[in-house]
C-alpha cells in the first residue's frame, strides 16, 4: 500500500438499513443458498468428469461454468455469513485486493463461457455435418484455457490498478465483497480515471459476448425458419432452452442494473439486494437448469440415483 497509506483493512457492510435481529435471518438465508449452489454445481461437475459419455464439448463447456460458479461463490458467501453471525464485517487490504482479482476473473470467465456455449450451438444447429470436425474435445479445451486466461489477465489488470492507491480515510464498503468500483472510490487520490477503465473493461467483457451470443441465435433461429421443419423446430428447443435460460439469468438483469443504476445508488440495501440476486441467483440455478433441460445429464442423474436408491 506504501508508506503514505493509513488503511489496513475495509469493511463490508452489507445492507446498511437492516436492523441487527434480522442478522441471523440473512445469514440463514446465505447458508441455503451457498449449499444450493455448492451441491447443485459439484453435482453437475462430477456427472460430466466421471461419466465418459459426458466428455463431448457441450458437457465440457457446462463443466467450466459451473467451476467458475462455485469458486466465485467459494470466494464471496462465507463472508456475508461470518458478516451476520458474528458481526465481523472486516476484510484485509490483500484480502480484498485478492477477492478483488478473483471476483473480476470470474466474471469474465462466466461471459465469455456463455459465449462459447452460444457459439456451439450455432455450429452443431447450422453447420451439422462440420460439427464433429470444428469442435472437438480438444478445440473446446483450448478455448476453455484461453477463456480462463482472459479472466485472470482482467483480473490481474484489475489488482494492478488498486494496489498502488493511497487509502487513508474512509473504508466501508457498500457490497458483500471487494468491487473495483466500489473501493476505488475509497481512495485518498483521484481515481476517475481507473474506475473509467474499469467501466469500459466491463462493458467489453459483458456486451461484446452478448452482442456475439445474440447474433448467433439470430442465424440459428434464421437457419432454422428457412427450413419450414416442425421437427427442426423441436430440435432447436430442446438443444437450446437451457442456454436461453442461462443466458437471461446471467445478463438480463445486469443490464436492468446498468439501465437504472443511477436511479437506485442512493439506497444502498436496493443497490446491494440487486447485486446479490443478479450474482447468486444464476450460480445455483444454472446447474438445476442442466440438470433438468439437457437430455443427457438428466438421464445419466436419473441413473445414478436409481442405481443408488436401488
Amino acid at each position: 500500500m506504501g508508506n503514505e497509506s493509513e488503511v489496513f483493512h475495509f469493511i463490508l457492510i452489507g445492507f446498511p438499513g437492516l436492523p441487527e435481529k434480522f442478522y441471523g435471518a440473512v445469514a440463514s438465508v446465505i447458508i441455503c443458498v451457498y449449499s444450493l449452489s455448492l451441491c447443485a454445481n459439484i453435482t453437475v461437475i462430477m456427472i460430466i468428469l466421471l461419466k465418459v459419455h459426458l466428455h463431448q464439448p457441450m458437457y465440457i463447456i457446462i463443466l467450466n461454468l459451473a467451476v467458475s460458479d462455485l469458486t466465485f461463490d467459494t470466494a464471496t458467501m462465507p463472508n456475508i455469513i461470518v458478516r451476520y453471525f458474528s458481526g465481523d464485517g472486516t476484510l484485509s487490504f490483500t484480502a480484498c485486493c485478492f477477492q478483488m482479482g478473483i471476483i473480476h476473473s470470474l466474471n469474465c470467465v462466466d461471459s465469455l463461457t456463455i459465449m462459447l456455449m452460444a457459439f456451439d450451438r450455432y455450429v452443431a444447429i447450422c453447420k451439422p455435418l462440420r460439427y464433429h470436425a470444428i469442435i472437438t474435445n480438444k478445440v473446446t479445451m483450448a478455448l476453455c484455457c484461453l477463456v480462463w486466461l482472459a479472466g485472470s489477465s482482467v483480473g490481474l489488470f484489475v489488482m494492478s490498478w488498486v494496489l498502488p492507491l493511497p487509502f487513508c480515510g474512509p473504508n466501508r464498503i457498500r457490497l458483500f465483497y471487494c468491487s473495483m468500483s466500489l473501493v476505488a472510490v475509497l481512495s485518498c487520490t483521484d481515481t476517475s480515471i481507473i474506475r473509467r477503465n474499469g467501466f469500459y473493461a466491463g462493458i467489453i467483457m459483458h456486451v461484446g459476448p452478448l452482442t456475439f451470443i445474440l447474433i448467433s441465435y439470430i442465424v440459428i433461429i434464421a437457419s432454422i425458419c428457412l427450413t419450414s421443419r416442425s421437427e427442426n423446430w423441436k430440435k432447436l428447443y430442446n438443444t437450446c432452452i437451457a442456454h436461453w435460460f442461462v443466458i437471461t439469468l446471467f445478463y438480463l438483469p445486469r443490464v436492468i442494473d446498468y439501465g437504472i443504476q443511477a436511479q437506485i445508488l442512493s439506497n444502498t440495501d436496493v443497490f446491494v439486494l440487486l447485486n446479490c440476486l443478479y450474482t447468486y441467483v444464476p450460480h445455483f440455478s444454472s446447474p438445476i437448469i442442466f440438470c433438468l433441460r439437457t437430455q443427457e445429464i438428466r438421464r445419466t442423474l436419473r441413473k445414478i440415483l436409481s442405481e443408488r436408491l436401488g
